[in-house]
């Protein structure tokens, strides 16, 4: 979607002029020494206090540096490049965490006389991003468009919605179809936590926003490496401003140590990996799961990977729980306050590791526990 970007163009222009602006300079480090820019030079800003080594098979040293200091391995930039390609945005910018990426980016878009509109059961992260943020914050009733449209129509400088492409502890997916046409009515801007979603739901894994047709429309896009490709960190991706505003003003992002590089290097290779086949494998075990769930009788509401089972009582979601273990099953038990009060559940999380006889000897299990605590 098309925004006026002057006033992030202003903050960094500011930013400039004040003799403040950062730029990462991508490097690579190997022992007191930092390489950058072909150039092998004497580290003098590394937190590797003690050099102490430990012996790895390529013998790799973690940069032990902010990534604004001497720790933006030349791998990032590989990393960063794939990450904005897969989003079709102008650029992106790799967090420790997806915590971390909500936590970072969330609070320095959003300023004072500013509006976000935050859907109630967003993450934690989410939640604490906007409570960070100088601007004003409202709560629309979950996946609502009437509620969040009211709520949108108040007077602000910027608008801003946040959601998540597919919700953590529900399983549902966000009205992204819908919920973008109304940001495009209000000149708000689409930011989108799909760390559920990124790499599991669309074409060749684009996630949430590719499955309903509207990537275009999503302004922000901030995710996981730690869910669908089973690497480890968060990532932002946006327009080249937003990305350059995040660099010099996200503190998550300049106060903290990089990434270690390893892990970008493993991220790099399961991106490379066979990704569109086990997608498919995932989804399969997601209608088997399904469909042998809902035939036990269990009211399952959830069309993804994600599968709460709603038990409602704390003890008896407790004991629920303890039961499946007991019989070779293990499905966390969500409580207060991840979820509210009265709505303990099991939360079933697919992947594409199970096979066929892993799923019958799970549903066999739930059949059980369905007799066990009356739930079928």
């Amino acid at each position: 979607m098309k925004h006026n970007l002057e006033f992030i163009k202003k903050r960094l222009a500011d930013i400039r002029k004040a003799n403040l602006y950062r730029a990462l300079v991508f490097s690579k480090v190997s022992g007191p020494y930092i390489t950058i820019e072909g150039k092998k030079v004497l580290n003098l800003s590394s937190n590797d206090y003690l050099g102490l080594r430990h012996i790895e098979s390529k013998n790799r040293q973690i940069q032990s540096s902010s990534r604004l200091i001497a720790g933006n391995d030349v791998l990032f930039k590989r990393l960063e490049t794939k990450l904005a390609q897969h989003k079709s945005k102008q650029a992106s910018l790799i967090f420790p965490t997806g915590y971390m990426a909500n936590l970072g980016m969330i609070s320095i878009l959003a300023q004072k006389n500013d509006l976000i509109l935050s859907d109630e059961l967003n993450h934690a992260s989410i939640i604490d991003s906007c409570k960070l943020s100088q601007a004003k914050k409202s709560i629309y009733k979950h996946n609502d468009l009437s509620d969040l449209e009211k709520k949108l129509s108040k007077k602000a400088s910027n608008k801003f919605v946040v959601t998540e492409g597919i919700f953590s502890m529900n399983g549902d997916l966000s009205r992204l179809d819908e919920i973008s046409k109304i940001c495009k009515k209000y000149d708000a801007f689409l930011i989108l936590d799909d760390a559920h979603g990124d790499f599991v739901i669309g074409k060749d894994g684009k996630g949430t926003p590719e499955f309903f047709g509207v990537s275009k429309n999503v302004d922000v896009y901030i995710s996981s490496l730690s869910k669908g490709l089973g690497a480890f960190g968060g990532y932002v991706a946006s327009s080249k401003d937003i990305i350059d505003l995040a660099i010099n003003t996200s503190r998550p992002f300049i106060y903290t140590s990089a990434l270690p590089n390893i892990l970008v290097e493993i991220a790099l290779e399961r991106f490379s990996a066979r990704r569109k086949q086990n997608q498919r494998k995932l989804w399969e075990n997601v209608y088997e799961f399904h469909k042998g769930l809902e035939s036990l009788g269990y009211q399952i509401d959830s069309p993804s990977h994600i599968i709460p089972i709603i038990i409602g009582d704390e003890r008896r979601t407790m004991n629920f729980a303890k039961f499946l273990l007991q019989n070779g099953v293990f499905a966390q038990p969500i409580r207060y306050p991840t979820v509210s009060r009265g709505t303990a559940r099991i939360r079933v999380s697919i992947t594409a590791w199970l096979s066929n006889s892993h799923i019958s000897k799970a549903i066999d299990v739930f059949e059980k526990a369905g007799r066990r605590f009356d739930m079928t």
